[in-house]
């Protein structure tokens, strides 16, 4: 319903750190106070890293380093010195029992000589993915994270579209379209070989987290001009610029590297116990030729912070006239009940959520809502929320700086304008130099107060594990969602049970 519109303002939430101390800013809360699970995760960590040797020379380097504190060529307030992982973070890896694999170059330079997408991602990815696999299937020393070390060419070469470079030493490598599909198999057991590339999304990171869920193998990637561009340019000017971003790239990594190794590095402050967040995945199929097959997935986030990833079923999910997702009511009953089930395990106090917040970025028909409420009858009680970016509104203030992040319009009783972006008093300035765009947070099912569901939704902003920053523009709910979704169908058979969110990024 209409009202008049009403603007209040929502103050920034805050995050729960070592000692149950809470701070707003996820590195002032680190500095200060130490993780949340500081007394969980502290000491030593074990750590493998697979790569070519001078890479993976070059990342031992960069953690060493990252034991020390770390600045920046224009250190500032929204730009803290990174203390020390140590210091941060109360861990340090041990050095002397580092799991290296190697990864020959000449192989990856090979595979980097591919003209045909499809078959250089496919087999450059192979090259770390087979290596990873084979360990975890022989070996019994304990890895708990894998750093994927790359040439800056395989990122470049090993996204959708990219093409390399027109060479006289250039493989011309691959299967014609007709063969690419064919039930009936080759002769040669190398051509089969070469049909399974055509399987895979040409994209290297999505299929190396594709190809390591089965396995539940928790990795990093990264690329080697991130930890040694200081060794690998030459222009002076270049290295200056990247040399703002050394404090902020220590604290992302580090925070990566305790989160994947099982901590958490901070929790919401003001905890609504029992309470669920639920956010929608999907992901068009590109080898439907009626355009409406897709692969829908969920992302739960339970009271404390951590999530979750349940993959649901692939059907023809997508409408191409309306633009948008939705799933049957046994779908969204079956997704609806693993959540609940998961909930009831994962907190161990035998109880089911109270409430359950469905975010997504569309509508919810009567069918698949039918199905989401059937299912938690007695159970939970179900609230569905559309949330929408928008560039339709804006608002101005006069003052040096735009509005605040937290500036919140509510326009009908269970509809708002809130902004997840804007000037940040700690940071003394704003995230971006435009004036930022808010995002709109509708109830569309079921009964809640807007004004709570806007205020746990700027609390979801800043529970990127990812990395360690103030806040993000999304809720984690739907911030990682066409990535998960990517992964999910990045191969033809990708198979996974519910796995950690730590999984997918």
């Amino acid at each position: 319903m209409l009202i008049e519109p009403e603007l209040f303002f929502i103050n920034e939430p805050e995050l729960s750190f070592g000692y149950n101390q809470r701070t707003a800013d996820p590195r002032d809360g680190l500095m200060l106070f130490g993780p949340h699970d500081r007394d969980k995760i502290k000491g030593q960590i074990n750590i493998g890293i697979v790569g070519c040797i001078n890479q993976r020379n070059r990342l031992k380097s960069y953690l060493r380093k990252l034991h020390q504190p770390v600045g920046s060529l224009q250190a500032d307030i929204a730009r803290p010195s990174f203390p020390g992982l140590e210091a941060a973070f109360g861990i340090h890896v041990n050095f002397d029992n580092i799991v290296e694999i190697d990864v020959k170059e000449s192989e990856v330079n090979k595979y980097l000589q591919y003209s045909d997408g499809h078959q250089r991602v496919h087999n450059l990815s192979n090259l770390f993915a087979d290596e990873l696999i084979k360990y975890h299937k022989e070996e019994e020393r304990p890895v708990s994270v894998w750093f994927l070390i790359i040439q800056d060419d395989i990122y470049k070469f090993g996204r959708p579209k990219s093409k390399i470079p027109k060479s006289p030493q250039n493989v011309r490598l691959g299967l014609k379209k007709k063969e690419r599909n064919s039930s009936q198999p080759f002769l040669f057991d190398f051509f089969n070989q070469m049909q399974e590339a055509y399987e895979y999304e040409v994209n290297f990171h999505n299929q190396i987290k594709a190809k390591l869920l089965n396995d539940k193998i928790v990795t990093q990637i990264l690329r080697e001009s991130t930890v040694g561009y200081q060794e690998i340019w030459e222009d002076e000017k270049l290295i200056d610029q990247q040399r703002v971003f050394d404090s902020a790239k220590a604290w992302n990594i580090a925070t990566t590297l305790y989160y994947k190794n099982g901590g958490l590095p901070w929790r919401l402050g003001d905890i609504r116990e029992d309470v669920c967040y639920l956010g929608l995945v999907y992901k068009k199929l590109n080898d439907d030729p009626q355009n409406r097959s897709a692969c829908c997935a969920a992302q739960m986030f339970i009271d404390s912070g951590d999530g979750m990833v349940f993959r649901g079923n692939i059907g023809d999910w997508y409408n191409p006239e309306t633009k948008e997702f939705h799933i049957t009511k046994n779908d969204a009953a079956d997704m609806i009940s693993q959540s609940l089930e998961a909930f009831k395990e994962k907190l161990g106090k035998g109880n089911y959520p109270k409430e359950v917040f469905i975010h997504a970025k569309t509508l919810f028909d009567d069918d698949e809502w039918t199905g989401f409420t059937e299912m938690a009858a007695g159970r939970s009680k179900i609230i569905g929320v559309r949330i929408q970016s928008t560039s339709q509104f804006k608002l101005y203030r006069d003052y040096s700086f735009c509005v605040p992040r937290g500036m919140t319009m509510k326009i009908e009783t269970n509809k708002a304008f809130l902004w997840t972006k804007g000037f940040i008093p700690r940071l003394q300035t704003q995230v971006g130099l435009e004036t930022p765009n808010p995002i709109v947070v509708e109830i569309t099912r079921g009964q809640a107060a807007i004004e709570q569901v806007c205020k746990d939704v700027l609390a979801l902003t800043k529970l990127n594990y990812n990395a360690c920053i103030f806040a993000d523009g999304q809720p984690v709910t739907l911030r990682f969602a066409d990535s998960i979704g990517e992964v999910l169908t990045a191969g033809k058979n990708v198979t996974t049970s519910i796995l950690p969110f730590k999984h997918y990024v």
